[in-house]
């Protein structure tokens, strides 16, 4: 789940358990709001810790050669000598 989608679910449930008053039979609107807001939580949590547990990454740059070449090689990927 992307931070977007995140995002959007704990709006849908902000907006069903704070602003819909409309009662269905059956079906409790503000729990539905209170799980929607929950996932987008737990979703948003675990995006962010992805994200800042990602890879780094070195760029190398070959300029002897006309028309640079640029690529990117993972750091843990690069054996030293």
């Amino acid at each position: 789940m992307r931070i977007g989608a995140s995002l959007f679910l704990i709006a849908v449930g902000a907006i069903l358990k704070f602003a819909v008053t409309h009662a269905v039979s059956g079906v409790n609107i503000g729990v539905i709001g209170i799980i929607l807001m929950i996932v987008g939580g737990v979703g948003l949590l675990l995006e962010l810790i992805m994200w800042a547990t990602r890879r780094d990454a070195t760029v190398v740059t070959h300029t002897h050669v006309p028309g640079t070449t640029t690529y990117v090689e993972p750091t843990d990927r690069i054996e030293r000598y």
